[in-house]
């Protein structure tokens, strides 16, 4: 497994959308890459600078104020953003239209994290500080959404306050760039209720890939790219 250390989010996502397609493998309308660890010392700069990729940080704003929110309704997301973009539009379930991707959501569940928060304050030792997404047991529930990620952990290293975020599918193009915007947003939230300094944020995704359309010879979506962020 390759280990690798990038000063921030938009290293790792130029690094990786010029090594997928060449070193990725085909699989289900992907070129994926499996079991890929990278570290971000600076979290806290979170623009994806990539002139292709025309990161939308107002998209991304509103999606981290949705999570915030705690209300799992693709709904509430219109209310901040103005409106649904479609991905969300197809995972919506029911009259209320819920998702399960709203991490949000998860971390309040069972007040996940105020508990972490608690942890930390009182054993910064503590190898417990764990926020779980992605539950087996609840599988019968994804039947339209399924939440890409696994966990997100916590651990207080020389001072610091270090993040590893452990993903079970990441989509390069949008999910990557969105998700590491809200995660480094929570760990920032966390150093802020513990008094902690921010440390390092490390990211795992078992299986990491870009759709074939995305594929930097394919990829025709540079025009339109912050209609979704």
């Amino acid at each position: 497994m390759r280990q690798l250390t990038f000063k921030n989010a938009s290293e790792a996502f130029d690094f990786y959308y010029g090594t997928i397609p060449y070193e990725g493998v085909d699989f289900a309308g992907t070129k994926a890459m499996f079991n890929q660890g990278f570290t971000i010392e600076r979290p806290w700069e979170r623009m994806i600078d990539n002139e292709k990729r025309a990161f939308n940080m107002e998209y991304a704003e509103a999606e981290w104020q949705w999570y915030l929110s705690g209300d799992d309704s693709v709904d509430k997301l219109g209310e901040i953003y103005g409106r649904v973009p479609a991905i969300w539009e197809r995972m919506a379930l029911g009259p209320k239209r819920l998702v399960n991707s709203n991490y949000g959501y998860q971390w309040e569940r069972a007040h996940q994290l105020d508990k972490v928060v608690a942890q930390l304050k009182n054993n910064p030792d503590t190898r417990q500080a764990a926020i779980s997404i992605y539950d087996g047991k609840e599988i019968n529930k994804y039947r339209k959404d399924t939440p890409c990620t696994y966990a997100v952990q916590f651990t207080v290293v020389k001072g610091k306050l270090n993040m590893c975020v452990v993903m079970r599918s990441n989509d390069l193009w949008y999910g990557f760039c969105n998700d590491q915007y809200c995660f480094s947003m929570l760990q920032n939230l966390v150093c802020e209720r513990t008094g902690i300094d921010m440390g390092t944020y490390y990211h795992f995704a078992h299986n990491l890939h870009i759709y074939n359309d995305k594929l930097p010879e394919q990829n025709t979506l540079t025009s339109r790219a912050r209609k979704y962020g």
